[in-house]
């Protein structure tokens, strides 16, 4: 409640500076009019009201998607160590055959999955795919259930992630603490942030690029829940939270919709998806590391570190370090490969090719690699692969 305060008392404070000053003369716009009778009239709450305008469109957002989060419960089969336990999350319709999309780590799992729809009707749910890498996963209701309880059933819109930019209004709706139905709203923070997608992982661990940050409050029982803009357009599924509590410290984080809209018809159709894979570690090049290399300060890209052996990155024949240096106290490899296009687009850094790798890279296909080799520019074509599993 008191970070909901926050936000909208920040935008009334915009609403108040703007709303109270015409432009070019200097002069206040008085909260009251006088007539040419003498007669003093108040403004109707509607009539040139931003703030009232930002409450109906709030409304709106609420109304239109709420019927289309679910409450997600889950229940953990026992183990050798524990009782049998359960679980809350969120999730969202993905269309109208019974489809939903939630967090996998919120079905993980799950000996039984039961949905709980905005009117309350509650269902059984089975689960269609999962993607560890992703941390998204698809479950489905029978829409027998469906049209016995009266339901139907309103897909989410979809926007494009790629288009946001930071200071753009972020809404949250999903089940904090088993809250159903809670809209809370902030603003997007943060872009192409990257968070590690299972840290329970045994074996290869792997980072979910083009990360939406939110200020908008998310707790535990969000996660799987819808991230809106202000037309109710999903641009993410609330994923986690920065915290030391446990509970929203500002910091929350969105698996971006051009993920989303990649992996999910994935899980649909097979029950997994591929991740394009290269096979190599990068770290993003720093003026100390240029200058290590004979390079200048100011040259930008994602050193290759190591190569996998056999890999697709092996094949069309990286190069990765295989000098040592010492910076700020840390060995360092340097004398790799320095990938700085990908298809055509510019790498400024290792973030930055994870995340085209994502957005724009599928298993099978040829990309082309610029990179800088003993300070010369060659391209390089790879046949990109598929990811080991996590």
């Amino acid at each position: 409640m008191k970070k909901m305060s926050w936000v909208i008392s920040i935008i009334l404070i915009m609403v108040i500076i703007f709303t109270g000053c015409t432009a070019g003369t200097g002069t206040t716009t008085p909260a009251t009019l006088t007539t040419t009778t003498g007669e003093t009239t108040v403004p109707s709450e509607q009539e040139g009201n931003i703030a009232y305008e930002l409450e109906k469109l709030l409304e709106s957002v609420y109304t239109k998607v709420n019927q289309s989060v679910v409450n997600i419960q889950v229940s953990i089969p026992a183990s050798s160590f524990n009782t049998e336990g359960g679980g809350l999350g969120s999730g969202f319709i993905w269309d109208t055959q019974g489809h939903i999309v939630t967090n996998n780590h919120v079905i993980e799992d799950a000996s039984r999955i039961t949905v709980t729809f905005y009117d309350g009707a509650t269902v059984e749910a089975n689960l269609v795919g999962t993607d560890v890498d992703s941390d998204l996963a698809v479950i489905k209701v029978d829409m027998n259930d469906m049209n016995a309880n009266g339901l139907q059933l309103q897909p989410v819109e979809i926007s494009d992630s790629t288009q946001l930019k930071v200071g753009q209004i972020a809404i949250a709706i999903g089940n904090p603490f088993g809250l159903q139905g809670t809209m809370t709203v902030g603003f997007i923070s943060g872009l192409g942030r990257l968070i590690t997608a299972n840290d329970n992982t045994i074996g290869p661990s792997y980072r979910i690029p083009d990360i939406i940050q939110t200020d908008a409050a998310v707790n535990p029982g969000n996660s799987g829940g819808v991230l809106l803009d202000r037309t109710g357009k999903l641009i993410g599924v609330t994923n986690s939270i920065a915290t030391s509590t446990g509970t929203n410290a500002g910091v929350g984080f969105a698996i971006p919709s051009a993920i989303v809209q990649q992996v999910i018809p994935a899980l649909i159709e097979s029950s997994h998806y591929d991740h394009p894979y290269l096979g190599i570690s990068l770290i993003s090049l720093t003026p100390d590391l240029s200058k290590a290399m004979d390079l200048p300060s100011t040259q930008r890209g994602a050193l290759v570190e190591t190569v996998t052996a056999d890999s697709p990155a092996d094949k069309a024949g990286l190069q990765g370090s295989e000098d040592q240096v010492t910076i700020n106290g840390q060995q360092i490899g340097i004398g790799g490969d320095i990938i700085i296009a990908f298809n055509g687009q510019t790498v400024k850094s290792s973030d930055d090719l994870i995340t085209y790798l994502a957005r724009s890279g599928a298993v099978g296909e040829t990309a082309i690699l610029t990179v800088l080799r003993d300070g010369k520019q060659t391209e390089l074509q790879v046949t990109l692969g598929v990811r080991p599993s996590s």
